[in-house]
């Protein structure tokens, strides 16, 4: 008697539990099926390095496989509009990119701040030149977002609330490149690696402090591609690539759906 009441009792729990989580799913599948997503930013939210890349979007080079329309395809919104730019750099997006944004946008995710800091010129110095001079290069790029990138995010983001009122803001940030101690056996010293991942450290503390005074929620890729940097020998980035040197350092389609897909989505 003592169990038949224990097995009723624990099949009723197990059914109020599947059936909280069935309405839980099916509520939360109705509320992103009646957002409006616009997906804003540069390289890294565009898709370049991972291919696949839309003829019609020229050499913004907006990826299929990219996470906003990964998150698209996967969440069925009402509508999606996708205008990152491959080199966008803050004032891009102001100029550029908003058109889509309106009263009625509820979700927006962008990562912008990178190519402001010259990050290009940053690596294209540390791969040619000297350890000395690859450090200097990234200590200046330091500079530049203590003093100026502040303001340019500030710009940024308030030209997007203006637009989007009611919008939820996700700001996403960039990976470490390497992983020191790693398997490259040739390439950058194992101090200009070090140097490098610090200052794209440095990139995300200012942009998450930007984001968080804004109101916007920052979600940091740092976590979900640790183990997957250069050199770990699982890569989820480009090395430096001479045949396509654009691709260099950006995410594969690897990292856009395992690294910069679920840290979105955790933070939606």
């Amino acid at each position: 008697m003592r169990l038949s009441r224990f097995t009723a009792l624990s099949s009723s729990l197990l059914l109020g539990v599947v059936l909280a989580l069935t309405g839980a799913g099916a509520a939360q599948a109705a509320e992103t099926a009646a957002l409006d997503y616009v997906a804003l930013g540069d390289s890294y939210s565009s898709g370049v390095g991972a291919g696949s890349y839309d003829s019609a979007s020229g050499d913004c080079k907006r990826s299929t496989k990219a996470y906003p329309v990964l998150w698209e395809n996967a969440n069925a919104p009402s509508s999606f509009a996708f205008t990152a730019c491959s080199g966008a750099r803050t004032g891009d997006v102001t100029a550029n990119q908003l058109g889509p944004l309106s009263a009625a946008t509820d979700l927006v995710s962008l990562t912008i701040g990178g190519n402001d800091a010259g990050f290009a010129d940053v690596m294209t110095t540390c791969v040619l030149q000297s350890e000395a001079t690859c450090i200097s290069r990234v200590n200046q790029a330091k500079s530049y977002v203590d003093s100026t990138l502040p303001g340019k995010l500030d710009s940024v983001y308030t030209a997007i609330r203006n637009k989007a009122p009611s919008a939820r803001v996700v700001v996403l940030g960039y990976p470490r490149f390497y992983q020191l101690g790693g398997g490259c056996v040739a390439g950058l010293s194992e101090n200009e690696r070090r140097a490098i991942n610090g200052a794209s450290d440095y990139l995300n503390a200012a942009v998450a402090k930007r984001a968080a005074d804004h109101g916007y929620t920052f979600a940091g890729v740092v976590p979900a591609f640790t183990g997957h940097e250069i050199c770990s020998g699982s890569a989820w980035l480009h090395s430096v690539n001479w045949l396509n040197i654009g691709e260099s350092y950006h995410p594969t389609a690897a990292g856009q759906s395992g690294g910069y897909l679920p840290s979105f989505r955790n933070a939606v």
